[in-house]
């Protein structure tokens, strides 16, 4: 009897390849509107920033720098090269306002900048109620400024002033805080310090905080101390906080105008408190003449600019 022959069934071959369908292709328009669709409340946000850094920065930039060529009479402007320049710097409250504005943030680096840290350190080293103790340093930055400057016109009062009367408990002659020469621009910076340091001791106790513990333990093995800890341990890790935080204290005290105008009308005893920026608010507003304003505000922006500009080629040379 002959063998039966099997056929292979179809299911088992092995398919034929079906020719490649062609995709047609999307248009380009159709793929960008979609994107921008789904990028719509992005680009809301970021033409919001634009146009308000466009209004409120870039703009008065530059109105202030054409304003330092220019002087305006009667809305009308000319052109007058560097005669503002001029103006400014013969005028005998020129140098005195730069005299104190840097002694004004040379005072502010030594009580400012080192107050805020050392506070954030003491913080630092409570296990508990950590919570309360910020909110307590961070309170002063929450008051009004006009509400803070009362409380330090009653604590410098040389009549019934606390400042006084403490000095009376333990010996020492009453102060003129405010009324002396001397001594007012120092009173300016306490008040200022007081008021400004909360928002500096938070950032200093975050970095304090990122530090390992790992450290402090080595540390403690070597036999160090307290200081030596902090020197060797606790400033290295807060490097980069630290150094940031000294450029922006740099800029914000050589533009201090608040404090000084509220505690002491600006100007101060003897001119005592006069500040650059004051100078610049007086040029503006109490001698209408724009141009100079502009043009001392103008040295003042090209002054804070070089110096940033000396920071950050400092900071890129040492991580090298």
């Amino acid at each position: 009897m002959p063998a039966l022959r099997t056929i292979p069934s179809k299911a088992g071959a092995d398919p034929l390849p079906s020719p490649p369908r062609e995709v047609e292709p999307r248009p380009a328009t159709g793929h960008l509107a979609k994107a921008v669709r789904r990028n719509l409340t992005a680009h809301g946000f970021l033409i919001g920033a634009v146009l308000c850094f466009a209004v409120f920065s870039w703009y008065p930039m530059i109105r202030e720098f054409l304003l330092a060529f220019q002087k305006t009479e009667s809305g009308r402007s000319t052109w007058v090269g560097f005669d503002n320049f001029r103006t400014v710097a013969n005028d005998p409250a020129f140098w005195q306002a730069w005299g104190n504005t840097v002694l004004y943030t040379a005072f502010a680096l030594v009580l400012g900048f080192a107050v805020p840290f050392v506070t954030a350190l003491v913080i630092n080293e409570f296990r508990h109620a950590q919570g309360y103790l910020r909110l307590l340093v961070y309170l002063p930055v929450m008051l009004p400024p006009v509400a803070s400057v009362l409380l330090f016109k009653y604590l410098y009062d040389p009549g019934y002033g606390l400042l006084n009367e403490l000095f009376d408990l333990v010996g020492l002659p009453a102060q003129q805080w405010l009324q002396d020469p001397d001594i007012s621009l120092l009173a300016v910076v306490i008040a200022s310090t007081w008021m400004n340091m909360g928002g500096a001791t938070l950032i200093y106790l975050a970095a304090l905080q990122s530090i390992p513990g790992e450290l402090y333990e080595a540390a403690e093995l070597d036999g160090a101390g307290l200081l030596r800890k902090i020197w060797h341990v606790t400033v290295p890790q807060t490097r980069l906080v630290l150094s940031l935080m000294l450029l922006m204290q740099v800029i914000a005290t050589m533009q201090v105008f608040v404090e000084p105008f509220l505690l002491t009308g600006g100007a101060g005893p003897e001119g005592s408190t006069t500040t650059v920026v004051y100078l610049i608010y007086q040029y503006a507003f109490s001698f209408n003449n724009y141009g100079a304003a502009a043009a001392l505000g103008l040295m003042l922006l090209v002054l804070l600019a070089g110096f940033s500009a000396a920071y950050v080629k400092l900071s890129r040379t040492e991580d090298e």
